[in-house]
Formats: structure tokens, C-alpha cells, sequence
């Protein structure tokens, strides 16, 4: 019988959302999306630690942040030997309030790559889906490096991120998922909360519908998933990045797998069109108590572990 991954990938583009690159064959994904999270997570790997000590060394006596951008280079490049397809590479999150500094990390990351051999299409930067972030985003665009918005969590930076030209972005289920589960408590109820029903779910929803109705081509990627249940709610969007544990159970089962997302069945969905200037984006954000917090709690903690990710470096050394 056909996976319900061969299944999901007759509908949507399916995505490996890790940095353990060895994990890919098994799955065969057309792109792969990696953080500063998930950097970490590899490198303190026995299979990973040739890598690490050898980019460390070739790079001995640069400053830190080059030496994780070599680092980050060196994940990627490995990746992109195995998948058809996309890289994302993210910028550091201390930047995400910096519109020149993630603008310079983003031509720099992207000369390394091509440095390596790797053409710009490629890759796809990472930006936070900050106001900032959206404008460096509108910049290196233009520039022809194509960017991935990431911590995105309300449809005002969706919005704002596709009216820059953004290539696409990564809306994320689980983390809106958990922030509604944690605020309700004992008053959370799974069976009405669940399925189509899921808030997370609910909100790419509403962003796939918009950018369908009002003719954006930014691409639309779910991310951050918890279940299985929420990654085949969203069957038909146009990507879907996967943790390694939830692509394996969706090999392992021939559960059916219907489309749930077209432009088609979207098309009549109630939506109307909002002005995002940055008076507006940063109200409605702030407006907005669950993209508030998540957005805030996702840089403080890609910005942890980039600086953990600089103690196992500096070990090294």
C-alpha cells in the first residue's frame, strides 16, 4: 500500500527539518531547513564531530560569527549533496532587530555558499519575521537571494512578508498549538481543539486562503509540527517542513491522505484585505498576546543556543 508520505507528497512539497543530513535518504525530501536549534542538536553527534572539528580548524584564528558561518555553510553544503532540492540557512537571531546587519549576513552567507560552489537558488535565507527582518528580506530579494521568513505567527507578518516579495515563509503550527493549549489549561479540550480544528492548523489555513485570494506568490510553508494529525490537516500546502520522527511515521503508515489545502477549496473563504505599513504590523502583532509571546520566546532561544553553539566551538579551539 502507498505511505501516507507518498501520499502527502502527491499534494504538497515535503521538507526535512533537521541537521542531521544522514536521516535524509531514508526520507527523500526536495528541501531541507536547518536552525541555529537544530545546528546544536547535530553537532554534538559523534557522526558530526569530523565535520565540526575540521571546519573549526580551517577557520582557526577567524572571529567567532565567521567561523559559525563556515559552520553553517559546511551543514548546508552536505545537505544540498543529498537533496534535490532547497537549503535554509538561518541568520543569527541577535540580528533579528537589525535590518543592515541581516541584510550583510544574508550577502555573506549567500558568497560563502557560492564560494563553495553552491548557486544562490539553492538557498534560502532565514530572516525572523520581524519588522526588520521583513525589510531585510525586501532588500536581499531584490538583490536575488531569496529568503524564508521564519517565527511567523499571526497573518499581519504574513502579510508584511509577502508584500516585500519574500520567496516564502514558515508559518509555525506546534509552537500557536502549544500557546493555546498552555493559556487554556484545564479548560483545553483535545477532541474540539483538534484536527481542522487545531489553532495552528487554523492559522495557515487563513494565510494559505489570503495569499490565494489576493494573488501573493510568496510560497507558504508549515513548520514546527507536533503530530501527524496537524501535518496532514494542511495536505496541499505548498510545502511542509517535517521533524525526522514525524516523517518516519508517516512512512510507516497507510493511513489515507486527503488534500485539505487548494487555492480552490480556499477560494471562498471569507478574508479581507488589510494594509500592513509598520505602524500597523507592529500594533496588530503587538495586538495579538500569542504571536507576541512566541515570536519573543523563538529569538531568545535561537539566540541561546547560537551562543552555546559558540561554546562547543570555542572548546574546540
Amino acid at each position: 500500500m502507498t505511505t501516507a508520505l507518498d501520499q502527502l507528497k502527491q499534494y504538497t512539497t515535503v521538507v526535512a527539518d533537521t541537521g542531521d543530513f544522514q536521516q535524509f535518504v531514508q526520507f527523500k525530501p526536495r528541501d531541507a531547513t536547518t536552525n541555529p536549534s537544530l545546528i546544536l542538536k547535530a553537532v554534538q553527534k559523534a557522526e558530526y564531530k569530523p565535520l565540526l572539528e575540521k571546519t573549526v580548524k580551517a577557520n582557526a584564528g577567524k572571529p567567532m560569527s565567521q567561523i559559525i558561518d563556515h559552520l553553517l555553510i559546511a551543514f548546508g553544503t552536505e545537505i544540498l549533496k543529498i537533496i534535490p532540492g532547497r537549503v535554509s540557512t538561518e541568520v543569527d537571531a541577535r540580528l533579528s532587530f537589525d535590518t543592515k546587519g541581516s541584510i550583510a549576513k544574508g550577502h555573506e552567507l549567500i558568497k560563502l555558499y557560492e564560494d563553495a560552489g553552491i548557486k544562490r537558488e539553492r538557498v534560502l535565507i532565514k530572516l525572523a519575521s520581524t519588522w526588520e527582518g521583513v525589510r531585510a528580506a525586501e532588500v536581499l530579494q531584490k538583490d536575488g537571494i531569496n529568503c524564508n521568513m521564519t517565527l511567523l505567527f499571526s497573518l499581519p507578518q504574513a502579510v508584511a512578508c509577502a508584500e516585500a516579495g519574500a520567496k516564502l515563509i514558515s508559518p509555525f503550527v506546534g509552537r500557536i498549538y502549544d500557546w493555546y493549549k498552555k493559556s487554556a489549561g484545564a479548560e483545553w479540550d483535545e477532541v474540539k481543539n483538534g484536527g481542522a480544528n487545531d489553532p495552528g492548523v487554523q492559522s495557515v489555513r487563513k494565510i494559505y486562503a489570503y495569499y490565494k485570494k489576493f494573488g501573493h506568490n510568496t510560497e507558504v510553508m508549515g513548520a514546527s509540527f507536533r503530530t501527524v494529525g496537524q501535518i496532514t490537516e494542511l495536505a496541499g500546502c505548498d510545502l511542509l517542513t517535517i521533524s525526522p520522527d514525524l516523517l518516519k511515521k508517516l512512512a510507516d503508515s497507510n493511513d489515507k491522505v486527503e488534500r485539505k489545502l487548494s487555492p480552490e477549496l480556499v477560494a471562498n473563504e471569507p478574508i479581507q484585505k488589510i494594509a500592513v505599513d509598520e505602524p500597523t504590523f507592529r500594533f496588530l502583532v503587538n495586538d495579538d498576546a500569542m504571536a507576541t509571546e512566541k515570536l519573543a520566546e523563538g529569538i531568545r532561544t535561537f539566540a541561546a543556543d547560537a551562543v552555546k553553539l559558540e561554546k562547543v566551538i570555542a572548546a574546540l579551539q
